[in-house]
């Protein structure tokens, strides 16, 4: 028989990264969520896409103390799950009746929760740009994110000097955004 975890021990295995713990909730929760998708037009590569967003959502709520449940963490988890895939749809523009026979909770809808969900698109769209770009962008702009003085920046990449370093870390950024801007997601998520 599998140990069942209390929602305290589920959420200290998220912050953890603890593998048996995010086995555990992949297998005792991910077929409901499979199931809701499927039958509201989705496949598996949404239902695997939104169950993976949800956990990234309760860590970054849970990071920032913004977590105050009052139902199951499968409710909870499969509240959340539904919120995005109607979010999704809306996106789609398919408008069908959701078949839904699991419970969920309205109240967790609350403006803080669609924020959350919100920056985690704009994170996601983020990542796939940044991932884009050449390693020496990438180098510049993660450690100017990571606040490392110019001084350092220029000895790290080899620069002559801190103008120089200044004008690439300036048309890494513009072109990161530009890149973003492109995308079609971009416009999706300000319409949303």
């Amino acid at each position: 028989m599998m140990k069942s975890y209390t929602n305290e021990e589920l959420f200290q295995g998220i912050l953890r990264h603890d593998n048996l713990i995010l086995q555990y909730i992949y297998k005792n929760y991910f077929y409901k969520i499979n199931l809701f998708i499927k039958k509201n037009n989705g496949d598996d590569e949404d239902s695997n896409d939104i169950f993976q967003e949800a956990v990234i959502i309760i860590y970054r709520k849970l990071k920032d103390n913004d977590l105050d449940l009052e139902c199951s963490f499968e409710t909870y988890l499969y509240s959340i799950c539904r919120y995005m895939w109607l979010k999704q749809l809306e996106k789609r523009k398919t408008k069908k009746k959701i078949q839904d026979s699991f419970e969920f909770n309205e109240d967790i809808y609350d403006q803080a929760f669609e924020n959350t969900v919100d920056m985690n698109e704009k994170y996601r769209l983020y990542q796939k740009h940044f991932q884009n770009l050449g390693k020496d962008c990438q180098k510049i702009l993660q450690m100017s994110f990571d606040r490392i003085p110019m001084k350092q920046i220029v000895q790290v990449m080899g620069f002559q000097n801190e103008n120089y370093a200044r004008k690439r870390k300036q048309k890494c950024k513009e072109y990161l955004i530009k890149s973003i801007k492109k995308d079609i997601e971009y416009r999706k998520i300000l319409e949303g």
